[in-house]
């Protein structure tokens, strides 16, 4: 199992708005060239994402369902990449101290990732996804900098 950890500067209610816009996936999930479809009802347990993940014309269609919804704090998806197999991806998200630390989980439940789980391959897919979640923290940290009303973090007296 791959684990990442990450400090977004930025409420988990924030972090949130994000992850439960489909159509957003694709602005920070690595790999991700294109979302071909969100369900309406997403990101409701059982509700799908379809997007093609690759590099260059290395192409895949990958469907993401959603296990387990608790808003604002927990979401677990099922990666189902054929003839991959498949991979839980859990993202939890813990108020810290205004902020939100952010942990992701990635785990094969499927197909040859399973066979070859281990320290190579964790720390490859651990890679990805702290570029991933690097990605996140800068859209979710931009944006609640840039939303009206909202008083910068930086208020240091001159």
């Amino acid at each position: 199992m791959a684990r990442n950890r990450r400090l977004i500067l930025s409420s988990p209610s924030e972090v949130w708005d994000l992850l439960s816009d489909g159509r957003r996936y694709g602005e920070w999930v690595s790999g991700t060239q294109q979302i071909i479809d969100v369900d309406p009802h997403w990101p409701e347990v059982g509700a799908r994402l379809r997007v093609r993940v690759g590099a260059g014309p290395l192409t895949l269609d990958d469907t993401c369902v959603v296990r387990i919804c608790e808003p604002r704090h927990r979401l677990e998806l099922e990666a189902k990449a054929d003839p991959f197999g498949a991979a839980r991806i859990a993202m939890n998200l813990i108020p810290w101290g205004g902020n939100t630390l952010f942990i992701l989980e990635w785990h094969a439940l499927r197909g040859p990732g399973t066979r070859m789980h281990g320290l190579p391959v964790d720390y490859l897919v651990s890679i990805r996804n702290g570029m991933m979640l690097t990605k996140l923290a800068r859209i979710a940290v931009r944006e609640h900098r840039d939303s009206p009303g909202d008083v910068p973090r930086d208020t240091r007296s001159r």
